[in-house]
């Protein structure tokens, strides 16, 4: 994540994302190597291999396009070798020999083996190589050693320009073999990831790949700790970026340090999610109001109004002005035990201008009270503006940890600003091609096929972009409260529309795209669309009218265009 507009500098595919090393060393080698390396290049950490004479640890392997492959050992404390053996001194004084040299060189050896004994790797034999880092030693530009010349090792003064070296140590190599391509590198992460495995299920996969995001947006959560000094923030993040967590953990610790907080949304089913997860909380950290801003002005006595669903000018009258001006008044009567100290507003694109008065309004002190933003700008779907009047300070999540890297991919061209992506890895995403009046049937033999699949109808949901799916509209004749207790009924396949969707998530998506015609808001909605799946993702539609909408570049990544 970045603090501010900067965008971040590119990083090279690293498996694991956050690995677990063995000390504050390979920590430095690592971030290196992560600044140095370019954003095609594979860095994988701690790569074990085993053949019949040993098990071997590789501190790093690094994959760099159009060069090769090479194995990094990495030795910390003060080494140095006396002409007959290598010596470490460790920071507390305990002195032992060591065989760098032999130890990459093995390793590397082992690696070559398995990786050109897999069936699946087909660019023979490449350049691979080994390397010793010293980052903390000094060696002489004149040593050498028979099994180890001088080019073969890097201290503290060649760290600058350590990928580099490694690069050049791969082309001087005076053997003729090809460079490593993509497809190299994707096939060594195949292969890496082992052969001849037990079949994994569906469910499986995506519950890793949930375990992993969990955990990622726990960690992305310390930004809030580093924000607990100051009241008004606005944080802006693209989908999957853990923004509604984040959400609801500043509103839980909010409501822990003794704050009466409001937690506040537009819609229904974001809304439906918060109190559902709220709920669980214990009493002390439970928010005073959790809901949606029309809701809020409910419950201070307004008027319900007119349904909302139908989209009239009467009812964009009520709920855009009259509503938020009546709940102004309201808010400065309110007694104050009914005021907050601070307001806690996730999706916030969503909120017209004259929404945010009132809220302010609701504070016990206007000036000073909390005021925390979630929003994300590509995602501002209805045809209202609105911003805050008051000054936040604006802290940017430049990671997408929710989707699989498949999904995240397919929906960057939508995104204006750049995302490094540490979702799992996932199925490709399917397109469907079809007329647009077909789009909801072809959607629905799509359902099935996830099903036969195996993933169970609590993972799954089909979502549209124009008008709503048959199934939709019959449960949503049932009532609103109804309607969202099918999202969390584990025994059906939840049916909705992309508006109503906004900030809520499913395993496994099929996205009916079927927009009567381009609008001004359609390349929104199909990026609340494309993003709502987390592990599988499914697209019908007209091939014409994505590209119209996505572009040239998602019609790439869709096969409806060649490169």
């Amino acid at each position: 994540m970045s603090w501010g507009c900067d965008t971040p500098a590119p990083m090279p595919i690293c498996l694991p994302v956050d690995p677990r090393l063995a000390n504050d060393t390979e920590r430095k080698v690592w971030q290196l190597l992560c600044e140095q390396l370019d954003e095609r290049d594979l860095l994988i950490a701690g790569q074990r291999v085993t053949d019949h004479l040993k098990d071997h640890e590789i501190d790093f392997v690094v994959g760099l396009e159009g060069a090769g492959i090479i194995c990094v050992e990495v030795k910390g404390g003060e080494v140095w070798h006396d002409g007959d053996k290598w010596w470490q001194k460790s920071r507390g004084g305990h002195v032992k020999d060591i065989h760098p040299v032999r130890q990459a060189r093995d390793a590397c050896y082992s690696l070559r083996s398995f990786i050109e004994a897999d069936p699946r790797w087909t660019q023979g034999r490449l350049r691979w190589d080994h390397m010793v880092v010293l980052p903390n030693s000094r060696v002489p530009q004149q040593f050498a050693l028979p099994e180890c010349p001088r080019w073969q090792v890097i201290d503290r003064d060649d760290l600058p320009a350590l990928a580099e070296r490694l690069r050049d140590v791969l082309l001087n190599q005076e053997i003729v073999c090809p460079p490593l391509t993509s497809t190299g590198i994707e096939q060594l992460q195949t292969a890496l990831s082992g052969r001849g495995l037990p079949q994994r299920d569906v469910v499986a996969r995506a519950l890793e790949n949930e375990d992993a995001a969990d955990i990622l947006t726990e960690r992305q959560a310390v930004i809030l700790e580093a924000t607990r000094l100051l009241t008004r923030v606005e944080v802006r993040g693209g989908a999957g970026s853990g923004k509604t967590f984040m959400a609801m953990e500043q509103a839980r610790r909010l409501a822990n340090q003794g704050h009466r907080v409001a937690l506040i949304c537009y819609s229904h089913g974001l809304a439906s999610y918060l109190k559902r997860i709220a709920g669980n909380w214990s009493r002390r950290q439970q928010p005073g109001y959790v809901g949606e801003f029309h809701t809020l002005g409910i419950q201070w006595g307004a008027p319900h109004g007119p349904a909302e669903s139908e989209r009239t000018a009467a009812t964009s009258q009520f709920f855009e002005h009259e509503l938020p001006a009546l709940m102004l008044q309201l808010a400065a009567n309110l007694p104050a035990g009914q005021r907050f100290d601070s307001i806690v507003v996730d999706e916030a694109q969503d909120f017209a201008d004259s929404w945010w008065d009132p809220l302010l309004g609701a504070l016990k002190d206007p000036d000073t009270g909390g005021i925390y933003v979630f929003s994300d700008e590509g995602q501002r779907v209805f045809d209202r503006q609105g911003t805050p009047p008051v000054p936040l300070v604006p802290l940017i999540l430049d990671q997408n940890i929710r989707n699989t890297r498949q999904i995240a991919t397919a929906f960057q061209p939508l995104v204006d600003h750049p995302m490094r992506y540490l979702g799992g890895e996932g199925p490709e995403v399917a397109f469907v091609p079809c007329a647009r009046e077909d789009a909801i049937e072809a959607g629905d033999d799509q359902i099935e096929k996830l099903l036969d699949e195996g993933w169970r109808p609590q993972d799954v949901a089909l979502l549209t972009t124009g008008s709503r799916h048959p199934e939709q509209i019959a449960r949503q004749a049932e009532g609103v409260e109804k309607y969202w207790d099918t999202f969390w009924d584990n025994d059906q396949v939840f049916y909705g529309h992309v508006l109503g969707f906004k900030g809520l998530e499913r395993r496994a998506v099929v996205l009916v795209v079927n927009d009567k015609g381009a609008f001004e808001r359609s390349r929104e909605r199909l990026y609340v669309g494309l993003s709502r799946a987390r592990d599988q993702l499914v697209v019908c539609g007209d091939p014409e009218f994505i590209t119209k909408i996505g572009g040239t570049d998602m019609a790439r990544r869709f096969r409806i265009t060649k490169d």
